[in-house]
């Protein structure tokens, strides 16, 4: 008869791993001031230009997609807990062609988006103090390559207390707005019935609708991907069965 041994149980060796310098607050405000940028302060004057009221519509539609998409990259990310990003779930699901072109559009998208959003600051800050644009362009990319370049945890510490600017300014924005809503509104052109007058809530047809959809899907295109991941090294034990 064969001698049957037992599998050696004992527990592999260390394995070279990435440090963990984000903290949970650092992700979550890292999540959130993606999307919290010139897109919603700066962009969306452009899209109420060009929909008129019913951009919230707009919104709304754009916001429903960006769920979906979230919901459906959480469900991979879930069932194919491995070193990847969202290219590697377009990859194993429509091939290598599709991983390709997510990454390198992934990349276009961020590459034009440095230069809108500087120049977006850019123009704010012109505002207040007398550089030309162009000068606060290259203050405000330099800072944002210093920090990104300096550590994983500057950055982090960075995108916090940013964001978190971000998130204090709207939630102010929201009070305010809602305050001269309902108690200092200067008559009642002041308060809803602009969103019917002056052609209406839709005054450029509902059409116009799904094309403010665009600019909005643009604005949110800062919704971070699931975070690259690492399995924990595999036991002795898991290995032998598997």
């Amino acid at each position: 008869m064969t001698e049957i041994t037992a599998p050696d149980l004992s527990p592999l060796p260390a394995t070279p791993a990435l440090s963990k310098d984000l903290r949970q607050r650092h992700v979550t405000m890292i999540s959130i001031g993606g999307i919290i940028g010139a897109g919603l302060f700066v962009g969306s004057s452009s899209g109420i230009a060009t929909v008129g009221p019913a951009i919230v519509v707009s919104y709304l539609i754009a916001g429903v997609v960006v769920l979906m998409v979230m919901r459906m990259l959480g469900e991979m990310a879930a069932a194919y807990p491995e070193t990847g990003a969202f290219t590697e779930f377009a990859r194993r699901g429509l091939g290598h062609w599709a991983g390709f072109a997510a990454g390198w559009l992934y990349w276009y998208f961020w590459i034009m988006v440095v230069c809108i959003e500087a120049l977006a600051g850019a123009s704010l800050l012109h505002n207040w103090i007398a550089l030309p644009v162009w000068a606060w362009g290259l203050i405000l990319l330099a800072m944002m390559m210093a920090t990104n370049l300096w550590s994983t945890k500057s950055y982090g510490e960075f995108e916090f207390w940013f964001a978190s600017i971000k998130v204090v300014a709207i939630v102010a924005f929201i009070l305010i707005c809602g305050a001269l809503l309902g108690l200092r509104a200067p008559g009642p052109g002041g308060r809803f019935a602009n969103l019917t007058s002056h052609g209406g809530f839709a005054p450029f047809g509902a059409m116009s609708v799904l094309g403010g959809v665009t600019s909005v899907i643009f604005a949110l295109c800062g919704a971070r991907s699931p975070p690259w991941r690492r399995r924990s090294p595999p036991t002795r034990v898991e290995r032998w069965r598997g």
